[in-house]
């Protein structure tokens, strides 16, 4: 069985370091300094105790010579989804599963969805209605993505803590390609539960990426920071409370309370979010599958969210005067 990692950051590197290290025939899409990195001297993790593992595997920005893949797992930040769709083309058959490995509301989210919504397409995220030309929803399992890492310099990634990837169809069936990614993800030493509803795993993580990752970048501070000021712990829950109920009218359940949310937030400490890493970077930053999603499917729901819609516009207008749009 063939594995791709497509986006070979810091989440697709470590992806990529587990599978080869339990011996999947794995390749990996990068490009530039790091994806030459990897060719002359491999791909370095360093583990949360500081230990180094070096992994010899493939690393090109060719996806035509790798060919049509059995497992793809697409690891880019929403922003480069569309401009890739060309060069992941090639690394699709009619058997291909895809594994969609991406912050925020996915473009496949209403499909099978089971209710009055299933089949709608979110405009902000796909315009010209492109993604599932190449992306087919059928080839599709979702993930939800907890690890954290970094690129320490090009070729070499740095595991900060986390090893948990959920997993789930669409549908939400119990599938043998479903079952055997998961089984794959955790002989490589990761977490890879199968989720029923994978959708409301998604809305538990967004709640808190779509408020604390904008708010962080706009001010600057850490989760810790947030957490323990007033002003932005109010602005914190109301987020949190607006996407709840989204979420709840389109079907979907968050078992955690917002008071545990916030508070598992400000456990973490002196955390700064990667939204805020990328606005100091001055990289694109995920708005669209975030934030402006998030919006939209509450137009759809008709559900109000101010404080919403005000942190979307703030970060936004930031966003652009900084070229992170």
């Amino acid at each position: 069985m063939k594995f791709c990692i497509f986006g070979g950051g810091s989440i697709g590197g470590l992806l990529a370091g587990g599978l080869k290290r339990v011996g999947r025939d794995v390749s990996v899409v990068a490009r530039g300094a790091h994806m030459e990195a990897i060719r002359k001297h491999g791909l370095t993790l360093i583990n949360p105790n500081g230990e180094e593992e070096i992994f010899q595997l493939e690393c090109t920005d060719d996806t035509h010579k790798l060919g049509v893949q059995d497992f793809l797992f697409i690891t880019v930040k929403s922003p480069a989804l569309l401009p890739s769709l060309d060069k992941i083309k090639p690394l699709i058959g009619k058997k291909t599963s895809i594994i969609t490995c991406m912050n925020g509301i996915p473009h496949w989210y209403f499909y099978k969805i089971g209710n009055k919504f299933q089949n709608t397409k979110i405009k902000c995220l796909d315009p010209n209605n492109v993604i599932d030309k190449v992306l087919d929803p059928e080839n599709i399992i979702g993930s939800v993505v907890y690890p954290a890492s970094t690129i320490v310099k090009p070729g070499i990634i740095k595991h900060i803590n986390g090893n948990r990837f959920s997993l789930g169809e669409p549908s939400g069936l119990a599938t043998e390609r479903l079952t055997f990614v998961s089984t794959a993800l955790k002989e490589a030493g990761f977490k890879a539960p199968i989720q029923k509803n994978i959708r409301d795993e998604i809305w538990l993580k967004l709640i808190g990426n779509l408020s604390f990752n904008p708010i962080s970048a706009l001010t600057g501070a850490t989760l810790e920071e947030i957490c323990n000021d007033q002003g932005t712990e109010k602005i914190v829950r109301e987020m949190m409370l607006e996407a709840k109920l989204i979420a709840e009218k389109l079907g979907a359940k968050i078992s955690m309370s917002i008071e545990r949310r916030i508070d598992g937030a400000r456990k973490v400490g002196a955390h700064k979010t990667s939204m805020l890493q990328d606005i100091e970077a001055k990289k694109p930053i995920e708005i669209d599958s975030i934030l402006f999603a998030v919006k939209e499917l509450g137009n759809l729901a008709g559900v109000k969210s101010p404080q919403i819609d005000t942190i979307s516009n703030l970060i936004s207008q930031k966003a652009k005067l900084l070229g992170c749009l």
